[in-house]
């Protein structure tokens, strides 16, 4: 169905639905017509595609890869009994009133923030011993409550703060449900036509219009920033090649804004040689890239699990959609938290190259929790 308001899409939402609000459209899926998980994303990427053009009764395919597929956490695409479209929902979802969400009983660091700066410096010392030119690391905050967690306050807060970008809730395995608002377009296909716009380079907002300008102006010229994005978007270009007859790949990055940071972004664009690849199988193939993962990808995964103190889970993985044309958006999932019954994991993470300096890749992970803390109505970390 397309055409609904998407006001009333959002309105609509509740746990176990699929919901992801972009700049073009609204989407809101609800009830399962099959469940598909696979930890081999490119076999998952084949089923769905066959699952799609044989059964015209299900217009599309929604769901969520993780940052590393396993039999714990396999990829997760569900192909709903309903899906309904809209446009934007801004910038009529600016002018909604805020949601009350509770306050929580106990926040806890995961793991303690000296514990991260130590492990940031482990990694720079790491990453010419390993061949590394850059892994990413992520810490979490734990939130708990003595009340059940409305997923749906806090979507309807994540979509009125965030007019761009990729808004999203999807339900995981075990009933858990991931939730946030990431700034990062993994993939889109539309047609031949193939779009990325990978993020790599950071710096914090600020209220202060002179602070934020000059925020702006710092991360533009700074040299470790860019050496970082220029790994990722290496990355990206070489992941897409084999797909794509032709890409165009600007010389510079461009400054991408939200309402908590600065990034420095580039958009990537292609058209595909073989109509047969989906935007779920080009999803599959680009990730984990190295604005979440590190660069060679085995190694950095393999440090990144050496040296955090939890499971990613799903954050990093990718959320979307992909229909029977094989067209369809993946966003990264990060700027979010998987939320269980009372709880909430929120996380953040940063691109960690030679030039990194610990305390500052510290509080750049605490800017990046505000996308979710100020959805809940709590003072950045």
């Amino acid at each position: 169905m397309t055409g609904a308001d998407p006001l009333r899409l959002l309105a609509d939402y509740r746990r176990g639905d699929f919901f992801l609000a972009t700049g073009a459209r609204t989407l809101h899926a609800t009830g399962t017509h099959a469940a598909l998980c696979d930890a081999d994303e490119a076999a998952l990427a084949d089923r769905v595609r066959t699952e799609l053009r044989h059964d015209p009764a299900v217009a599309l395919a929604v769901g969520a890869l993780p940052f590393a597929s396993g039999a714990a956490t396999p990829g997760r695409i569900l192909l709903p009994t309903t899906a309904r479209t809209a446009g934007p929902a801004h910038p009529a979802a600016a002018a909604l009133p805020r949601k009350a969400i509770p306050a929580p009983v106990a926040i806890r660091p995961a793991p303690e923030p000296a514990t991260h700066v130590d492990a940031v410096a482990a990694a720079v010392a790491a990453l010419d011993a390993r061949g590394l030119r850059k892994v990413v690391l992520a810490r979490a905050l734990d939130i708990e409550f003595d009340t059940p967690v409305c997923e749906a306050a806090l979507l309807h807060n994540l979509v009125k703060d965030n007019a761009r970008g990729y808004t999203f809730a999807a339900e995981l395995p075990g009933g858990a449900t991931l939730v946030g608002s990431s700034p990062e377009l993994l993939l889109s296909r539309h047609g031949t036509t193939v779009v990325s716009h990978p993020h790599a380079g950071s710096a914090p907002r600020s209220a202060d219009p002179v602070t934020d300008e000059e925020n702006a102006r710092r991360l533009l010229a700074s040299r470790k920033d860019h050496a970082e994005h220029a790994v990722l978007t290496e990355a990206i270009v070489a992941a897409l090649r084999p797909y794509c007859r032709h890409l165009a790949v600007p010389e510079k990055p461009d400054l991408v804004a939200t309402p908590t940071m600065w990034h420095l972004g580039t958009t990537i664009t292609g058209e595909l040689a073989d109509r047969d690849v989906t935007a779920l199988h080009l999803a599959a193939a680009l990730h984990p890239t190295p604005a979440i993962c590190g660069t060679p990808t085995a190694s950095a995964r393999e440090l990144v699990t050496e040296l955090e103190e939890f499971e990613r889970g799903y954050y990093a993985g990718t959320v979307g959609w992909v229909d029977a044309e094989g067209d369809g958006e993946w966003a990264v999932s990060i700027r979010c938290a998987e939320v269980a019954a009372r709880s909430l994991r929120l996380f953040a993470g940063g691109g960690i190259v030679p030039e990194s300096d610990p305390k500052a890749e510290l509080e750049e992970t605490s800017a990046k929790f505000a996308t979710l803390l100020r959805a809940m109505g709590l003072p950045q970390e």
